[in-house]
């Protein structure tokens, strides 16, 4: 059964429950189709298990040093900040089981993205560890402080903002697997990282696409839930230590930086369901829909302004690495 949405005239807020009740019809079409086209892969198949050798400590072996990494130096940074988000899946699990419950088609996929984003763990620190990439016992530090601070969702507070939140976060964390590989020196990972932005993707389209039924629904409040999310758009690794500096060193890198924020994410989601044109808005939808789009023209300035800091920064670089 599908509740349809109240006229102009008469609009009046949707509850949480009742929107969940309204997108269960979706979500349960979104599913099937995710577990029609979604590949079955093992994450065993990507590691070079026969490049593994023990470590030192109780087994005896031999310790970790940086000339023992195949990767780059951004590869590796990139590789701890994308592994470390991914560790904190129990944290994100009880985030949105909460909000979308455990029960019917939201309670399917809630447990088959847990079970997929699991996967994906696994094999990064699979990779990581049997091809030396980072330091084994900084990783294992780094995770313990990291899931020991817990984690808490900027959109908690509302299950139309955690929807519009994953739509933009899913591509964004693709899109730092995908670049992460490509600029981590090894084929091997980059094969790992391109097989798990494939999974990101998918679970990207399955949030967008219900992003696109509440606009239909409930336009005005889907409206500034997107205006909200954007504006305040934060990756769910910004707990991890040193996240700050780690995302200065992969803006710089080519990994995930404003232009790539502004052009590669924000603007896709926004373009594909017309955000932007989208008419018919209440008082307070055709305010979020200005703000959204005035925020997007000053992003894009400042991603022009990043760009052009970058290139002379590499420049520099260049210029020392020439005359050394």
């Amino acid at each position: 059964m599908t509740i349809a949405p109240l006229r102009h005239h008469a609009r009046a807020a949707w509850s949480d429950s009742r929107l969940l009740y309204a997108l269960e019809e979706v979500v349960e079409t979104e599913l099937n189709r995710h577990l029609k086209i979604a590949k079955e892969w093992m994450p065993h198949e990507y590691v070079p298990w026969s490049e593994g050798r023990d470590f030192d400590g109780i087994m005896g072996g031999e310790a970790w040093a940086p000339e023992q990494s195949k990767v780059t130096d951004i590869g590796r940074t990139a590789l701890v900040v994308n592994l470390l988000t991914e560790d904190n899946l129990p944290s994100y699990h009880h985030e949105i089981a909460q909000l979308f419950g455990r029960d019917g088609a939201w309670g399917t996929w809630v447990h088959r993205w847990t079970a997929e984003e699991g996967r994906h763990g696994i094999v990064m620190r699979d990779y990581l560890l049997t091809s030396r990439a980072v330091d084994p016992v900084a990783l294992e530090r780094f995770r313990m402080a990291h899931m020991s601070e817990g984690f808490e969702s900027d959109n908690r507070h509302s299950m139309l903002h955690s929807v519009a939140y994953v739509a933009f976060q899913e591509l964004a964390t693709r899109i730092s697997h995908r670049n992460t590989g490509k600029h981590s020196g090894d084929p091997v990972c980059d094969r790992m990282l391109a097989r798990i932005a494939a999974d990101e993707n998918l679970h990207m389209v399955f949030y967008r696409n219900l992003l696109g039924k509440a606009f239909e629904l409930a336009p005005d409040q889907t409206m500034s839930a997107v205006r909200d999310v954007v504006v305040n758009f934060r990756m769910p690794g910004h707990g991890i230590p040193g996240f700050e500096r780690a995302a200065a060193q992969m803006a710089i890198g080519g990994i995930y930086n404003l232009r790539i924020h502004h052009d590669d994410v924000l603007q896709p989601v926004l373009r594909f369901l017309k955000v932007l044109e989208i008419t018919g808005l209440g008082p307070d939808g055709l305010q979020a829909q200005e703000e959204l789009g005035a925020f997007m023209a000053g992003l894009d300035d400042q991603a022009t302004k990043f760009d052009e800091r970058r290139a002379a920064l590499l420049a520099r670089r260049a210029a020392r690495a020439e005359q050394a």
